[in-house]
């Protein structure tokens, strides 16, 4: 056998990710059974196959560093990026969705370019507009969605 039949291409791991929302929820739950040992205890399908498309990548090409899934993990429960990454956050590329919740709400921007903002389907030029919406009162954009650590914890990041 050839390495070519052992090792998937990129190609080929690509065409199985892309067929994922076209499978049947039958053939989409068989899939998951292949590649993990229990079932979630919810049934949403986008993030059934968002989960499953990581995996197939993860088998065939690798998973990330131990050192970057804590570092990823870090800014989940904190918020806040590493100081070497928060310059990097300030050019978000069209089509990120930031989300936060507030006030027990979850919500949701859509950015569609530079200073283009969506939020409840209206256009903003900036997220410290979109915070304003949300809040009623001034906020830094970035600070209000995690991009950047608010003036008080520079120092401690």
């Amino acid at each position: 056998m050839t390495a070519h039949a052992t090792s998937p291409t990129p190609a080929s791991v690509a065409a199985r990710v892309a067929a994922i929302p076209h499978l049947s929820m039958d053939d989409l739950w068989a899939l998951w059974d292949d590649h993990f040992d229990e079932r979630p205890n919810h049934h949403h399908r986008v993030w059934l196959e968002s989960r499953l498309a990581y995996r197939m990548q993860e088998r065939a090409f690798g998973g990330l560093k131990p050192s970057l899934r804590k570092k990823l993990e870090e800014v989940g429960e904190t918020g806040i990026l590493p100081k070497q990454l928060r310059g990097d956050s300030q050019r978000l590329l069209p089509g990120t969705v930031l989300t936060r919740i507030y006030d027990d709400i979850e919500h949701r921007v859509l950015v569609r370019g530079s200073n283009d903002f969506e939020y409840q389907g209206q256009r903003f030029k900036s997220l410290s507009a979109v915070a304003k919406r949300i809040t009623g009162s001034h906020w830094s954009g970035p600070v209000f969605f995690g991009l950047k650590a608010p003036a008080s914890k520079k120092g401690a990041a």
